[in-house]
C-alpha cells in the first residue's frame, strides 16, 4: 500500500539544472549587453539647462526639498516648477517657501500661465481644458 517514490536519476537532475542555467545565463547576457553599452554624451547635456520639477499631490515640502537639492549641486542656477489644475496652489507655495525661508537669493524670473486640452474622460465626449502654470526660479 505504501507508494515508493524513486529519486530522479542523476542525468535528469543535471539536465534540469543546465537548462535553468542556460535560461538564466541568456537573461543575464541580455541585461549585460544593454547595460554594457556606453552612454553617448552630447553638448546639450554638458550645458547648464534649467531643471524642471513637476508639481503633483505630494506635500509642498517634498517639492521644496527637490528644488533645494537641485540648486545646491551648483551646476544648475535656474529651475522651473510646472503644475496643472489643483496643483497650481502647491506650486506657488513651493516657490514662496523656497525663496522666503530657505534660499534667500532665489528670485522669480518669470511666470507663465496657460490652458491645456486634456483628452475626454471615460464616458465624456468632449475634451477638457486644464489650467497650467510655469514658475521659473533663478539664483542671483
Amino acid at each position: 500500500m505504501t507508494e515508493e517514490t524513486t529519486p530522479k536519476p542523476g542525468a535528469e537532475k543535471a539536465e534540469e539544472s543546465t537548462s535553468k542555467q542556460t535560461v538564466e545565463g541568456s537573461e543575464k547576457s541580455t541585461v549585460e549587453k544593454v547595460v554594457g553599452e556606453p552612454k553617448k554624451t552630447t553638448k546639450k547635456s554638458l550645458e547648464k539647462t534649467p531643471e524642471v520639477v513637476f508639481i503633483g499631490n505630494k506635500p509642498p515640502m517634498s517639492y521644496v526639498m527637490a528644488v533645494m537639492t537641485a540648486l545646491s549641486s551648483g551646476a544648475i542656477t535656474e529651475i522651473t516648477l510646472k503644475a496643472r489644475g489643483r496643483a497650481i496652489t502647491t506650486a506657488v507655495d513651493v516657490a514662496e517657501i523656497t525663496s522666503n525661508r530657505f534660499i534667500k537669493d532665489l528670485t522669480v524670473k518669470s511666470i507663465g500661465i496657460g490652458t491645456e486640452e486634456m483628452p475626454p474622460r471615460e464616458g465624456d465626449n468632449r475634451a477638457r481644458s486644464v489650467s497650467i502654470i510655469e514658475i521659473k526660479l533663478a539664483k542671483t
